[in-house]
């Protein structure tokens, strides 16, 4: 089992900058994926961006250039820092744990963030 641990988040302006946290702990695949979804209220959830143990990066298109995923492998944990919000931006920030190994793959979620940006 992996266990996630949120935080950041909160309330900020339009134009303005937040980053939200994600530690893992547990049973650690030596491969894995760490990465954010999100979910706005009457839409389905969707990738943000996501970052392999290799550190190979993807990104939403919606969130290219403004957003950057980094990791901290030694800490078992990646940062989402989140610059030039927008109110389309709102949503639910859900980090997301994907591992690895000869028995398959295992995906975890956190218990997700409030991310509001106010127009």
């Amino acid at each position: 089992q992996v266990q996630l641990v949120e935080s950041g988040g909160g309330l900020v302006q339009a134009g303005g900058f937040l980053r939200v946290s994600c530690a893992a702990s547990g049973s650690i695949f030596r491969i894995n994926a760490m990465g954010w979804y999100r979910q706005a209220p009457g839409k389905q959830r969707e990738l943000v961006a996501s970052i392999t143990s290799d550190s190979s990066t993807n990104y939403a298109p919606s969130v290219k250039g403004r957003f950057t995923i980094s990791r901290d492998n030694a800490k078992n944990t990646v940062y989402l820092q989140m610059n030039s919000l927008k109110p389309e931006d709102t949503a639910v920030y859900y980090c997301n744990y994907r591992g690895w190994s000869r028995a398959g793959e295992y995906v975890y979620w956190g218990q997700g963030t409030q991310v509001t940006v106010s127009s």
